[in-house]
């Protein structure tokens, strides 16, 4: 999975923000903290869930499955939005 094209991701000190350009069928801005911003920058490239898992391993402290659950959060927000390919 990736994120598309048509949405940029923008860092304003500690926020993440995720931007639809014209093309997006989304019109609104997406805020987010750290975890999201680890989570966006993963899907700048083609990822998979338990890739994401590790960087988030990598960068933070914590309970895995409170990961995990973080992670499919934010990614079925994603394509509620239809901010995700694949």
């Amino acid at each position: 999975m990736r994120l598309k094209e048509e949405f940029i991701v923008h860092n304003v000190g500690d926020e993440t923000l995720l931007v639809p350009t014209a093309g997006a069928a989304f019109h609104g801005l997406v805020q987010g903290n750290k975890t999201v911003d680890v989570i966006l920058n993963c899907l700048l490239n083609d990822t998979t869930e338990e890739e994401i898992l590790s960087v988030m391993k990598e960068r933070f402290d914590g309970d895995e499955e409170d990961m995990r659950a973080d992670i499919a959060d934010v990614i079925a927000q994603l394509r509620a939005i239809g901010a995700i390919d694949g």
